[in-house]
């Protein structure tokens, strides 16, 4: 049972694969938002992810989020994910990303559960 207050945490070291610029979201060699916020997302579907009913997973609805400061190659990273609401399907997270004690995003993600086979039948 998925329960308010489930929390997890994701981590990632910075390089080449994750920057600006090979993400094409800007012409700079520091993190991509895009990357940043797949960390969060990331979070949020393991918080939940041992409290599925069988066959089930979850797929991202919406995420909004600030990017308030650049993370440098070679820089870790770390996205938490809780859960603030349950509603059926529908759950939802407060997330943030940080390198040390400095923040540099936080918001709101929505996840909904979804049954495997069904889902990727439609595909």
């Amino acid at each position: 049972m998925i329960e308010i207050g489930l929390k997890h945490t994701s981590e990632l070291t910075v390089d080449e694969s994750v920057t600006a610029i090979q993400m094409g979201s800007g012409d700079l060699p520091v993190l991509a938002t895009p990357a940043m916020m797949a960390l969060m997302e990331n979070a949020a579907m393991l918080a939940v992810k041992d409290e599925l009913p069988e066959g089930c997973t979850t797929v991202g609805g919406h995420i909004a989020s600030s990017h308030l400061k650049p993370s440098k190659m070679g820089e870790t990273l770390i996205a938490t994910a809780e859960v603030t609401k349950v509603e059926g399907k529908k759950i939802e997270f407060n997330v943030a990303a940080y390198t040390g004690e400095t923040l540099l995003g936080e918001g709101t993600h929505l996840r909904f559960i979804v049954d495997r086979e069904r889902f990727m039948s439609k595909y």
